[in-house]
């Protein structure tokens, strides 16, 4: 049992976040915090903190080393980004499990009420738990193979290959098999099933806590339905063309390939080496190439239009008419709306311009207008010069 309050505990781990990382960083890599290494993180952070990390509970001895307990390694994966790929066939045991529940629910649908609600809550902490697997595995596997294809660990061509190779044949093919709604077994197409039903007992079941929770549950499906769908379209659309762009960059590479998955169950292929490269050869351009995309980022990059802090303006429609009606008749409305503006304004700015033109339509006006004459006016605005036509403006009934 914990003794400290549930803020002090987050306040620890606040104040000491860099050490507690640091031995989260050693875990991963070791697998194990060995005493060694924790007497070194304690004291180049200079924190003296082993007591608090036991009492805390957040690390537990294992013989004279440490580990963290599964609830803070979780919270440090989560927050640092830093996820263990899981191979297809741990994933694979959530089919197996979330089947065995949904038949117990199935099964004892008329039952007890207080299981059935048990079975359905752990029901649905169970395709939450495998909705987050696969979210997880998704993201590593995209950064991985990012990696591998800007080649951060200078990586030589058989080496990249074999990687490749590995990272398609033991995780991205499998888990695609998992995801996918046309394969009969997978998990996608049972969630679908569980969903049918669980769509048709929240209606019509007779007790409404249990309608409740299997309302909850078809809830959390439609939004899962929705992520896995997701996670495959993202497997098949972005990363197995990512990768198996790198294993068949051009015919020689591929071929390469073949030979260096099984180096000595096929004759060495003969090489021509050329003595002397040409920029215009082909070869300079794929190699070229390849260099060129070592080093190419694949960072997204958004522009935003800088916000003016201009005052808008906003067109005070009856100052303008009121000012238009006790000058009228007017000659040229045209000419009255850019002297009006001149009169206000250092300049005549477009928008401006034909929000007053609007003043045309006003009732209680009448308008003149020579449709024969080709007299024209030029009025000029901030953006353009506008050719317009002369418009004599007169009280309604009044020459």
């Amino acid at each position: 049992m914990i003794k400290a309050e549930p803020k002090t505990i987050l306040n620890f781990l606040a104040n000491h976040f860099d050490s507690l990382k640091d031995l989260f960083d050693a875990q991963v890599e070791n697998g194990i915090i060995h005493q060694e290494v924790l007497a070194q993180i304690m004291t180049e952070r200079d924190d003296q903190i082993q007591s608090q990390l036991i009492e805390y509970k957040i690390l537990r001895k294992l013989g004279d080393d440490f580990e963290f307990r599964d609830t803070y390694f979780k919270l440090f994966e989560f927050i640092l980004n830093e996820f263990r790929p899981l191979l297809p066939e741990t994933i694979q045991k959530y089919e197996q499990s979330i089947g065995a529940l949904f038949k117990k629910i199935r099964e004892g649908i008329n039952g007890d009420t207080l299981i059935l609600k048990n079975r359905i809550d752990d029901l649905n902490n169970e395709i939450k738990e495998f909705s987050e697997a696969v979210e997880k595995n998704t993201i590593r596997l995209l950064a991985e193979t990012r990696e591998l294809k800007s080649n951060v660990d200078k990586l030589d061509y058989k080496e990249k290959v074999r990687k490749a190779s590995f990272w398609i044949d033991y995780y991205i093919l499998p888990l695609n098999n998992i995801l996918d709604i046309n394969h009969g077994d997978s998990i996608t197409n049972k969630l679908f099933d569980i969903s049918e039903y669980v769509n048709v007992r929240r209606l019509n079941f007779s007790d409404e806590n249990i309608r409740l929770q299997f309302e909850k549950v078809y809830t959390f499906l439609i939004q899962t339905n929705d992520d896995l769908l997701r996670q495959s379209k993202l497997l098949t659309n972005e990363l197995l063309p990512l990768i198996e762009r790198i294993r068949t960059e051009s015919i020689i590479l591929t071929g390469w390939m073949e030979f260096l998955k099984q180096p000595y169950k096929s004759p060495v292929p003969k090489v021509f080496k050329g003595e002397r490269n040409y920029p215009y050869n082909n070869d300079m351009y794929l190699n070229a190439k390849e260099y060129i995309e070592q080093f190419a980022a694949d960072e997204t990059i958004i522009l935003e239009e800088p916000i003016a802090n201009s005052d808008k303006w906003v067109f005070n429609k009856d100052l303008y008419k009121g000012k238009m009606m006790s000058q009228l008749p007017l000659d040229s409305f045209f000419d009255w709306c850019g002297l009006t503006l001149r009169g206000e304004y250092k300049e005549i700015e477009t928008d401006k311009f034909f929000a007053l033109t609007g003043l045309l339509f006003e009732d209680g006006i009448v308008l003149e207008l020579d449709e024969s004459s080709k007299d024209r006016k030029l009025i000029k605005t901030n953006q353009m010069t506008l050719r317009v036509p002369k418009i004599k403006v007169i009280k309604h009934g009044i020459s």
